[in-house]
């Protein structure tokens, strides 16, 4: 098999659309040859069944999760791998934020409510790790939101859009959720003996103005390991930016190691499918190998 890795991919165990079955037969269709699922703030898609169906397809699965954050600007997500299944600590402390989620949801549909807003929140409640983008995604594919959404938006907008002018922070709808620090996830992931990486700095600077020096001093305070540098970002009104080269540059000025993931959720034709076929990236077969050899060290 063709060697392409893509080392950030979602399943339906958070908010994505595939399984973690399916995840592993689109990555043979894409001929991807090592993945990690890094589902939000859960590591519910790896069982036995999901390794050696994996083997079975001559796939690699490195294993992965996101873990949702918080500082005073903004939400930073950080990516943990080859963690150890086993520690209590961190298999604990994950099942509290998804605790967190459910909560979150029941407050923030309670706001959407009292904004007009029709939420599907016992359907929504059966999600394990339900997120923003469920929510979001409920209201604006519910027909009964309609007329509220054209009034307010002028047409009907996508999740991004709704979540940043909704659900987000200084915004109608915010809720402030349970949550922890990047330093604090860094230090649950590298307790539970794994590798920790900033993921998608590229948002960052286009979701809440940080910039260079805040990522910085983000990587620095969290002792970060390595840098989701290789990343295609999709911004609110579906352009899709392109700064590999800059974090790449980022990354090595602050000796760091990068990583490469799609953030795969769902083929909808925007959005890079698992391995970021078609997009302008690639990687030697000396770059993936080394992101192989740290990532197992």
């Amino acid at each position: 098999m063709e060697k392409i890795i893509d080392l950030h991919i979602h399943t339906n165990c958070s908010d994505g659309q595939l399984s973690p079955m399916e995840v592993i037969d689109k990555a043979v269709d894409n001929h991807v040859s090592v993945i990690s699922i890094a589902d939000h703030d859960t590591i519910d898609a790896y069982s036995d069944e999901l390794f050696e169906y994996a083997k079975e397809k001559g796939i690699r699965i490195i294993p992965g999760v996101e873990i949702s954050t918080k500082i005073k600007k903004c939400g930073i997500h950080v990516l943990g791998y080859c963690y150890d299944f086993n520690n209590r600590e961190f298999l604990d402390r994950l099942d509290s934020l998804r605790n967190a989620r459910h909560n979150y949801l029941h407050a923030v549909a309670k706001k959407l409510e009292e904004l007009g807003y029709v939420v599907h929140t016992d359907e929504l409640d059966k999600i394990e790790a339900v997120t923003k983008a469920h929510i979001s995604l409920d209201v604006i594919s519910n027909s009964d939101n309609c007329e509220l959404l054209m009034r307010e938006f002028g047409h009907i907008p996508n999740k991004g859009e709704f979540i940043e002018t909704v659900m987000n922070e200084g915004c109608p709808a915010y809720v402030e959720k349970d949550t922890i620090t990047p330093r604090d996830a860094a230090i649950l992931i590298h307790n539970a003996g794994g590798k920790v990486v900033l993921a998608h700095p590229v948002a960052y600077k286009y979701e809440d103005g940080l910039d260079d020096n805040d990522i910085s001093e983000l990587v620095s305070d969290m002792k970060a390991d390595g840098l989701e540098a290789n990343y295609i970002y999709i911004d609110r009104n579906n352009n899709k930016i392109n700064e590999i080269n800059h974090w790449n540059r980022f990354a090595k000025a602050h000796q760091l190691p990068v990583t490469i993931g799609s953030d795969f959720h769902k083929e909808d034709g925007i959005h890079p499918t698992i391995g970021l076929l078609g997009e302008d990236i690639s990687l030697t077969d000396d770059d993936i190998s080394s992101i192989l050899v740290w990532l197992s060290e």
